[in-house]
């Protein structure tokens, strides 16, 4: 049975995962993300102007007083979104999407898919979504897929069944490259990562704005699978060149 279950595994044409329909599932799960943020991100903003002090017309200094405290709301807001995603174990990749660099060299505000500003909260409020699905998914794929198999012998173990067994059910194709320092710390290099596959934009810093958020769900899936199977850790993820991706764990020891 161990054996079948193997087999089923590294075969690329079984039908463990229809990915027709996995695809499918990628591409709606951002707009959908992104379109719940921006209702939380408006629901935010709609609640400090209907909350916080009335302005009046003669008083200019009510009106500064009014303009601070939405600002606080939104700053705190933003920092609440930011410690939740920490505090699931999860880290946001460093200029994920923050930015691009406009002609002239100076920075420029990123505008999502919508055409409508790229902002802090509504970036946290994307991954947090995608991320927490994401992970759910690794939970149920490492619980059926790990039950036949021999107990791992160690967190290198675990992490050669991620890359070979759990991307193949998932992505059809096995990691290209895994680099590791021994010390917890591992590097996984998807050449030609299936998401990225029919992706393209106008121009390469566009591109890889865009594509940025459609790698929060993989990260997800890789936590989950650590979680499942004892390993506490954080994923980042990186692109530079569509269509290779690029994940970042870093284990977390474990409590004496």
């Amino acid at each position: 049975m161990a054996a079948a279950a193997h087999d089923a595994l590294t075969d690329p044409n079984s039908p463990l995962v229809n990915i027709s329909c996995f695809d499918l599932l990628l591409i709606e799960l951002v707009p959908l993300a992104e379109r719940m943020a921006r209702a939380f991100d408006a629901s935010l903003d709609g609640h400090s102007t209907t909350t916080g002090p009335t302005p009046t017309p003669t008083s200019s200094s009510s009106t500064a007083t009014a303009a601070a405290a939405v600002k606080r709301g939104t700053a705190t807001a933003s920092a609440s979104a930011q410690t939740a995603s920490i505090s699931s174990g999860a880290t946001v990749s460093a200029g994920a999407g923050a930015g691009v660099v406009g002609a002239n060299g100076a920075p420029t505000l990123a505008l999502a898919a919508d055409g409508l500003p790229s902002t802090t909260i509504f970036r946290d409020s994307v991954y947090v979504r995608l991320e927490r699905l994401g992970f759910r998914v690794g939970e149920g794929l490492s619980e059926r897929f790990s039950r036949d198999r021999p107990r791992f012998t160690d967190q290198l173990d675990v992490i050669k069944f991620l890359c070979k067994d759990v991307w193949t059910v998932v992505f059809k194709k096995q990691i290209d490259n895994l680099k590791t320092n021994h010390r917890g710390v591992f590097v996984l290099t998807d050449s030609k990562f299936r998401p990225f596959a029919r992706m393209s934009m106008t121009t390469h810093t566009e591109a890889i704005v865009r594509a940025q958020p459609h790698l929060y769900f993989p990260c997800g899936i890789i936590r989950g699978v650590l979680s499942s199977l004892g390993i506490k850790a954080t994923v980042q993820a990186e692109t530079t060149e569509l269509p290779t991706a690029s994940f970042q764990i870093k284990t977390i020891p474990a409590k004496s």
